[in-house]
This record gives structure tokens, C-alpha cells and sequence, in this order.
């Protein structure tokens, strides 16, 4: 070998050359690629299917959301585990259906402000799982799973709280209801979108700070806070769980933000929640981490169709917010880590719960052995453009099966109308079949073509439900009930 390159010196300079480039290329990025992923989710309130530029709606600009899908994954065909936000939320932070923890019933669809219980301790939270591989956590935004200190977010596996305890619309005090005739009709009229027509808690970890909370600003405080807690806790792994509480009605936006958009107030709601995400992305660049941190933006069901243009739109999609039709559970969602994650558009199925699976995978955490999960791995589409192991999906509305979904096909056994406006519960036998990706919409029934698909999902139906064990409900009991 010496006398190889003794005989051809230009040839030993330029290999050691090429070595001294490759070691200094490794240093560089050593600590980039060594360094746990972060994670963060940025979870909107009611936010339609149809409400993203990049996802069809022509008046509302979303350019720093639009700049995610492009960058990073759109995923067309991502559910919630619930369409109503409590059972919705508790989905996604413990990857299971919410009957089986008791975060949803037949009797309230969601925790009130005197309501009794909340997600029980014994529910491992993604907050939780991520602790077991020293990631920092936090909860910034609307919780909705237990307003009392025994379920609070530091009593959930998450070492910073910074938001509101349930949603927006709620302690609106006795006087205003009989003044205006009952809580419907406080909603239904944007004039009555005062703060002191909501006198919601503003909790800092584990104490109120502020009450009403001043909702004109919440949003670009939520950003704020994440911004902070991002800068604070840069240089280890960290998860944040960014739950804004808009654009759930009542709508309120900061004076920077009002009059901008052509959608109206709701659209200046939706555009505000953009520029915060703006503003964290642009932080993640600043300080070195974008290229470090996988960011998921989803929400929590569909649009309160109800409250008209106060509400949004779930495009080409049947109903909204409350329903199992696609329009309820289907939400527009985007990953984003560049240079980590491969840029396309992603027609696989995948629901919210499969975020505990896929973070607890990434993040080299071992899944809990001791109950059922309905956590799928989604990182193989994500890393290696690979199919997942989802080709099913579950419809619960409260504590009943009212759907399925298997491959491009899904039938409907019961449906009802939209939280809000429910009308009369409706049973299918035979049950409805749609083709989803040829009928997004939900128009054509095609269930006399296809008896071996509805069959096939009936078997699927019928092994699900004989290992279903339902947990207590937690949320039947309210006030002195």
C-alpha cells in the first residue's frame, strides 16, 4: 500500500483530501442526526376540511400552512377518533378509541364546567410515554379532558401547562343566558362575542391567572408561549401539544388580525392561527432546530356547521362536527420535517391516534403491553414512502359503533345529524356503503353491488366488539347528579 501511493502521490493527497472532507461533513452533522426528534402538534378547534388554501378553500390564505404541505406530507385521507372534542382529544393522547378509557357517552358528548371526572390517571398519555425518553413536555391551549387539579395536564405526564380548561363557549353566566334567551341563542349571534359574555379560566400549570380570559388575544399567546417554551428548552428533546382553542364559536381574533381576511371573521381566525405557525417554524429555523423536529398539523373534528358563516367548511365532504359522516371526522392534516420526512401528497389512511404509536416509535419508546391500542405506525409512509399496517377505521358517536371503514369502502349502520342539530338517530339494515375514493361526498349508496364488502366488514365489525370492553363513562356525571 505505501508503495502504491508513493508511486502516485496525487492519488494519496486526494484520497486523504476526500477523507478530511467526509469527516468534517460527519462532525457537522452529527449532532443534527443524533439528537432526538422533537415534536410538535399543533391541534385546531372545529377547524373543516375545506378551511386550509392547500385543501380547496379559495378566500382564506394559509401561505406558512400551505408552505408545510408543500415541504412536507398532506394527508387527505386523516380522521379524528372522535367528532366532538373531548372523546376527540382523548384519542389522540393515548392512541385508543375513547369508549375504552370512558371519555365518551351517550348522555354528554363532552365535559362541562361541572362535570365531575375527567381522563382517568390510569390512561398513559403520549405526554407519559415520551417522559420514559427524557423529553420535556407541554400542554399549550385547550385541554377539555378534566377542569379539576386532579386531571390537569402536570397531573398528565406534561411539565408545563398554559391554557384554557375546556372549550371556549362555556361559562357563560346565568344572567346573559336569560337575557339573551338561552345558550344557542348567545352563540348563534356574532354581537354577542364579548369576553365577559365567557367567563373561561386562563390556568398557568395548576393555578388560574386570569378570568374571563382575554380570547381576543389567545391565539397569538398560544404562539407566544410555544415560541418561549421552544427557546427555553432548545437544547434538549422536547414535545409540545399546541391545542388551539379556535375557530370554535364563539370566534374572536386580535386587532392585528381582524378585517384581513375575505372570509370574514372566520377566516381571520383561521389566518391568525397561520401566522402563529408562521412564527414557530420560523423560530425552529432560527435556532437550528427545523431540520430536528417533526410538526403535525391536524383538528379535533370537523366544522360546527350550525352556526352558519360563524362556522367552517368541510368542502366536498357530507355534514360537519358531531356526525360520522366524512365531513366530521376527516380533517385536513399536514407533517412537516424537512430534509427527514419524503414531500407528496398521501392518500393512506391514518387517524390521530396513530400519533402515539408513531412518536413512541420514533422516539425509541417501547408501547404499553397492559391494555389495547388502536395506535398504528405511521412512520414507514412517512421515512421510507412504505405502506402502514392501517386499512381500517372505526366510526364511534358516544359509546355506539355507527360506521366502519375498510379500504376505499365504508358503511354506515346508524347515522344522526350534526351536534347542534341532531335530529332522529336513522338505522341502516342493509347499512349504507359509499366508495370513498370515488364518492368523497357520501352520495351514492352502492351496498346492493357489493354484499361480499359489507359482509367482509361485518366480520371485522363483530370481532372488534367481542373484545370491546367498554371503560366507566366519565362523563355522565354532572353538577349533583
Amino acid at each position: 500500500m505505501f508503495e502504491y501511493y508513493y508511486s502516485k502521490p496525487m492519488s494519496f493527497i486526494k484520497s486523504y483530501v476526500f477523507l478530511g472532507i467526509l469527516i468534517f461533513v460527519s462532525c457537522k452533522q452529527s449532532p443534527q442526526l443524533t439528537k432526538p426528534i422533537n415534536f410538535i402538534v399543533i391541534f385546531a378547534d372545529d377547524l373543516g376540511y375545506g378551511d386550509l388554501s392547500s385543501f380547496g378553500h379559495p378566500t382564506i390564505k394559509t401561505p406558512n400552512l400551505d408552505r408545510m404541505a408543500t415541504e412536507g406530507q398532506k394527508w387527505t385521507n386523516f380522521y379524528a377518533g372522535a367528532s366532538v372534542c373531548t372523546p376527540s382529544r382523548a384519542a389522540l393522547l393515548t392512541g385508543r378509541l375513547p369508549i375504552r378509557s370512558g371519555m365518551s357517552s351517550n348522555k354528554h358528548r363532552v365535559l362541562f364546567t361541572d362535570s365531575h371526572n375527567g381522563l382517568p390517571i390510569e390512561e398513559i398519555t403520549l405526554a407519559e410515554q415520551l417522559k420514559k425518553a427524557n423529553y420535556t413536555t407541554a400542554c399549550i391551549g385547550k385541554w377539555h379532558l378534566g377542569h379539576k387539579k386532579a386531571y390537569l395536564p402536570l397531573q398528565h405526564g406534561f411539565d408545563y401547562y398554559f391554557g384554557i380548561p375546556y372549550s371556549n363557549d362555556m361559562d357563560v353566566p346565568e344572567a346573559v343566558l336569560k337575557e339573551k334567551g338561552g345558550y344557542w341563542n348567545v352563540l348563534r349571534d356574532p354581537k354577542n362575542n364579548l369576553i365577559k359574555n365567557f367567563q373561561v379560566p386562563l390556568i398557568k400549570n395548576n393555578e388560574i391567572i386570569e378570568r374571563p380570559a382575554d380570547q381576543n388575544n389567545i391565539t397569538r399567546r398560544y404562539s407566544e408561549e410555544t415560541i418561549k417554551f421552544i427557546k427555553k428548552n432548545k437544547n434538549k428533546p422536547f414535545f409540545i401539544y399546541l391545542a388551539h382553542n379556535l375557530p370554535h364559536v364563539p370566534l374572536f381574533a386580535s386587532k392585528e388580525a381582524l378585517g384581513k381576511s375575505s372570509r370574514g371573521l372566520y377566516g381571520d381566525v383561521v389566518e391568525e392561527i397561520d401566522h402563529g405557525v408562521g412564527k414557530i417554524l420560523n423560530t425552529l429555523k432560527e435556532e437550528g432546530l427545523d431540520k430536528n423536529t417533526l410538526v403535525v398539523f391536524t383538528s379535533d373534528n370537523g366544522p360546527w356547521t350550525a352556526y352558519n358563516e360563524q362556522g367552517g367548511s368541510a368542502g366536498l365532504l357530507r355534514a360537519g362536527k358531531g356526525t360520522t359522516w366524512e365531513g366530521g371526522m376527516r380533517e385536513p392534516t399536514i407533517f412537516w420535517a424537512p430534509e427527514r420526512i419524503s414531500p407528496g401528497i398521501i392518500d393512506k389512511m391514518g387517524s390521530t391516534m396513530d400519533i402515539f404509536n408513531t412518536f413512541s416509535n420514533i422516539a425509541g419508546v417501547s408501547l404499553p403491553e397492559d391494555r389495547i391500542l388502536d395506535s398504528y405506525d405511521l412512520s414507514p409512509l412517512l421515512f421510507e414512502n412504505k405502506n402502514t399496517e392501517r386499512d381500517h377505521l372505526f366510526y364511534y358517536r358516544g359509546t355506539n359503533l355507527y360506521a366502519i371503514r375498510l379500504g376505499d369502502f365504508k358503511a354506515h349502520y346508524v347515522t344522526q345529524g350534526e351536534y347542534g342539530q341532531f335530529g332522529e338517530k336513522e338505522i341502516h339494515n342493509p347499512p349504507l356503503l359509499y366508495n370513498l375514493n370515488q364518492d368523497p361526498s357520501e352520495q351514492y349508496n352502492i351496498a346492493v353491488q357489493h354484499p361480499d364488502i359489507l359482509q367482509a366488514m361485518k366480520n371485522l365489525v363483530m370481532a372488534h366488539q367481542e373484545k370491546m370492553i367498554p371503560g366507566e363513562d366519565q362523563l355522565k356525571n354532572r353538577g349533583g347528579e
